[in-house]
């Protein structure tokens, strides 16, 4: 995209419409997911069916969902939260262990290992990728690190064979194995080493919120795993106990969040690879640009970009990167979003619980990351618009 075009671009005017840094729906809904809805109530209304508890909806969608994923099995849930949550219960933490947590990160996997009682360990991340650094992760591992727990960081898998590598060389000091669990919240669709994210690992959670790549009415998740006990010990957690789990509770997704998720998950390649196009036009557009560095996708992953997320350089961190997200917003109407910043800045029981851990890589990621709108139903016009918007921008504020 050369100066010529950047200007016509920028004549035409704005995006069609105002799109959110992290769209409020990520996904989309046809005529499709409206009859699955309306038939699965419809059922519903025989006295003797209502919505039911474990539904062949349910049933059905779990199924599919594992084989989509590659897994024995997945549980379907009420939101990721939970599923963090109950990953963490599978673990019978106790106060002196350890779980190993990527300092660049969403609050809910970090606040799961409070819940639970551990102690949190904040980790660095890779510069490039953004994942948890296999290397810093093993520097971290102590007597008591009872799991490695990685975030597949804004639709991009970590590098479960590295991490699950690291487990294997160490033991926590009663119960043995170090075990690696996902957070493919927002990873969902994408894809590491022939396998999908949610594949490696001893379980993974993933979350079907209003925002992320599927949805199903606005929340609800899922949890995969090929171990029999993780997945008797989950079923327990979700509704109210069994002889494996102990305690439980109420969990659990509706029938009809489960049909509408059996729609969504037949349409989940097709929305990832057109957010896929999106981001490499979007690289081919922005190739140059000084002062940002693109979206960084190794050879053995399948980013599903469920973010577009860029770095500025060192000595733009911190105060220049803000007044250029600042003027992305007030004068082209490009929405941006630092996601996310290491989670011992935010004020409260994070910053708390990880006081005097230094993680200097992630404290710099935090004051350069940025992220900018990107949606599987943008159009190429609204793209390159958010493209020339960059290109003038960085050159105002340099």
């Amino acid at each position: 995209m050369d100066a010529s075009q950047r200007k016509d671009i920028l004549k035409r005017g704005g995006t069609s419409i105002a799109w959110q840094a992290e769209p409020l729906l990520g996904s989309h809904y046809g005529q499709e997911e409206m009859d699955a809805v309306v038939d699965c109530i419809k059922d519903s209304m025989a006295y003797n069916v209502g919505f039911g508890f474990i539904t062949d909806e349910i049933l059905d969608f779990e199924k599919a969902f594992a084989e989509y994923i590659g897994t024995e099995y997945s549980i379907s849930i009420n939101g990721a939260g939970t599923g963090l949550d109950m990953v963490m219960m599978c673990l019978d933490l106790e106060p002196e262990d350890e779980v190993i947590v990527p300092a660049l990160n969403f609050r809910s996997a970090p606040l799961s290992v409070l819940g639970q009682g551990a102690r949190l360990i904040l980790c660095d991340c890779d510069p490039r990728t953004l994942q948890a650094d296999p290397a810093d992760v093993e520097r971290r591992i102590t007597k008591n690190t009872r799991a490695i727990y990685p975030v597949h960081m804004n639709g991009m898998s970590a590098p479960m064979d590295d991490l699950l590598e690291v487990a294997s060389r160490h033991k926590h000091h009663k119960r043995g194995e170090i075990v690696v669990i996902g957070d493919g919240a927002r990873a969902l669709g994408a894809g590491y080493k022939d396998t999908k994210v949610g594949k490696k690992g001893l379980m993974n959670v993933f979350s079907f919120h209003t925002q992320k790549n599927m949805t199903t009415l606005g929340e609800g998740g899922a949890i995969t795993t090929d171990d029999e006990e993780m997945y008797q010990h989950l079923r327990g957690l979700r509704q109210f106990g069994n002889e494996t789990s102990g305690w439980g509770t109420n969990y659990k997704m509706t029938r009809v969040q489960a049909a509408v998720g059996m729609v969504q998950l037949g349409r989940l390649d097709e929305l990832i690879s057109s957010r896929r196009r999106i981001a490499y036009a979007r690289n081919e557009m922005l190739e140059g640009i000084p002062h940002l560095l693109l979206p960084y996708e190794p050879e053995d992953v399948e980013h599903s970009y469920y973010m577009y997320t860029l770095l500025v350089e060192k000595d733009w961190a911190g105060d220049k990167r803000d007044r250029l997200l600042a003027l992305l917003k007030e004068e082209y109407g490009v929405s941006t979003v630092v996601g996310n910043p290491p989670v011992s800045w935010i004020p409260g029981l994070l910053t708390e619980a990880t006081r005097g851990q230094q993680v200097p890589v992630s404290d710099e990621l935090g004051a350069r990351l940025f992220c900018v709108t990107i949606h599987p139903r943008m159009s190429d016009q609204d793209n390159e618009y958010i493209c020339a918007a960059l290109w003038d921008a960085v050159e105002k504020i340099k």
